[in-house]
């Protein structure tokens, strides 16, 4: 016991792999401790300790900025009608996350380094860009989060909150490399607070159960409003850059490599992820639940009824005035603060592993971030500037848009490494997870392309240019959708390399089979 609670208490280390470096253990973030946790190799409950860590790293995205805003945009628009796409988002987010922490568990390697064995050079730099693009998507929310926070908190301008975030997660990497891990824990619990306070909201807001109940389980897409609202929800849910991160997070573990091990660590992270997980559907279905009950009361007062026809996040402060009156404000902004800190925190960790894993290139902490924050304050600036606290609203529902039509370049990836038996052995993902897998794929992929349609056909009706414009821009926009469908085809089509498995893997293979075969 003794043995597996230490392990559990240990302060978490996020190390390279071993499988394909030539300097094997070497920390990827410098900052962090060089040791793994050794998980005990004894079966025991007591174990889940041990792995108790990426999987709450893994959920803090889920629980962002981004999640709030269009969280707050889907209940007040649409009551409790989106609510499927949570259920649908978080069991899908659940069965992904399971297989991206497999796949690390089972072979030494995560996603990133993956791609780089697998690819041509060329297709490998592609899919880098784009991971990195979605990283950078993932950003613009935290930023302008922390810049709402700002502006309720010390009244500072959003533009100029916009430019002090290049700064602050400089602050908190700082004093990480003095091992300050308690400040991670004070930041989760700063969201869990505000998460209890929409907990508390729903017994004063009172939504009719029935109708939760018909948002979560009857699917309905009404007009492309909804279907934009949908991809938000579907890329603040299930997020790319945290398919390379957890791959990589539970390499902070050292198990047994044994048909025991493996399976019991694949076990322990899907309960530890399953945990997790759920926590942030609860939180998400919440804020869904309170916007839509208060949004569309009957007996809104002038001011409520303004603050929900536009509602973003330096507005929705009052829907917590019930359980935290005059305070809701300024609570509100600290929990802000703490969501998007923490989120940037992780994602900085995503980045380190996306670059080690594409290009074989590691950067400091420190300027990883900052280059990753350059790139996300310059669209978040311009129109903070031009377009207010309305216009930055809506620039985090674009970027989570942006995040749920690149999923489909780490998704596709992830779930043909995971089928392999030559990368997986027997551990590859059985007829029905690949079912439901691809499943999953093909919906997002699906929504996606209606949207892409729907959109750029309604352009086309309703605008004003001549005829020459108008077939120009649809000649170029299907052309672009084309090229969309055609990278994602090749990478469902691509047939994997021809490889052998790593050797543990064969042992253990030829153990099982002795075993039962003799």
């Amino acid at each position: 016991m003794a043995a597996a609670l230490a392990a559990g208490t240990a302060q978490p280390q996020f190390m390279a792999s071993t499988g394909g470096s030539n300097r094997p253990n070497e920390p990827l973030i410098e900052n962090i401790e060089y040791d793994q946790i050794v998980v005990p190799d004894e079966k025991s409950w007591k174990n889940l300790f041990a792995y108790m860590g990426p999987g709450f790293l893994v959920s803090i995205a889920y629980i962002d900025p981004g999640n709030f805003q269009t969280d707050l945009q889907a209940g007040a628009q649409y009551k409790y009608g989106l609510l499927w796409i949570i259920l649908l988002a978080s069991f899908a987010a659940l069965i992904i996350q399971m297989l991206a922490a497999n796949l690390g568990v089972v072979t030494g390697k995560h996603l990133a380094e993956h791609c780089r064995k697998e690819y041509p050079k060329v297709p490998n730099f592609i899919l880098w860009i784009l991971a990195e693009i979605a990283i950078v998507a993932c950003d613009i929310p935290e930023v302008i989060g922390t810049a709402f926070a700002l502006n309720m908190l010390f009244n500072i301008p959003l533009w100029c909150g916009v430019l002090i975030t290049g700064l602050s997660t400089l602050v908190l990497l700082l004093l990480q490399q003095y091992g300050v891990r308690k400040l991670e824990i004070f930041i989760t619990f700063l969201v869990f607070t505000i998460a209890a306070c929409f907990f508390m909201e729903l017994g004063y807001a009172k939504p009719k159960s029935s109708e939760v109940l018909n948002g979560l389980f009857v699917p309905q897409l009404k007009g492309s409003g909804a279907t934009k609202l949908a991809i938000s929800l579907l890329g603040a849910m299930v997020m790319p850059h945290n398919l390379f991160l957890h791959s990589a997070l539970v390499l902070s573990r050292k198990i047994p490599r044994s048909v025991s091990g493996i399976k019991e660590a694949s076990r322990f992270y899907l309960i530890e992820s399953g945990f997790a997980l759920t926590v942030a559907f609860l939180i998400n279905v919440s804020v869904i639940s309170v916007s839509g009950a208060i949004c569309n009361s009957s007996n809104l007062n002038p001011d409520d009824h303004q603050n929900c026809k536009d509602l973003d996040l330096s507005k929705a402060s009052f829907l917590l005035k019930n359980v935290l009156g005059k305070w809701s404000s300024k609570l509100f902004a600290i929990a802000l603060l703490a969501s998007g800190q923490s989120s940037t925190i992780t994602g900085t960790y995503a980045g380190q592993y996306v670059m080690q894993g594409f290009l074989d290139l590691r950067l400091k902490p420190w300027i990883r971030n900052f280059l990753t924050r350059c790139l996300a304050i310059v669209p978040s600036l311009i129109v903070a500037i031009i377009g207010g606290s309305a216009g930055a609203g809506n620039l985090i529902i674009i970027a989570s848009m942006i995040l749920s039509f690149e999923l489909p370049f780490a998704l596709i990836p992830l779930l043909k490494f995971t089928s392999s038996k030559t990368k997986m052995g027997l551990y590859a993902n059985s007829c029905l997870v690949s079912a439901v897998t691809w499943m999953i794929g093909s919906l997002i992929i699906g929504i996606n392309v209606y949207y892409l349609v729907e959109k750029l056909v309604v352009s086309l009706r309703d605008n004003h240019l001549k005829v020459v414009g108008t077939v120009s821009c649809g000649v170029l926009g299907f052309a672009a959708m084309l090229v969309y469908l055609a990278s994602i085809a090749y990478l469902v089509i691509r047939k994997n390399k021809a490889g052998t498995a790593p050797s543990y893997i064969k042992h253990i293979r030829e153990s099982w089979n002795s075993q039962w075969f003799g």
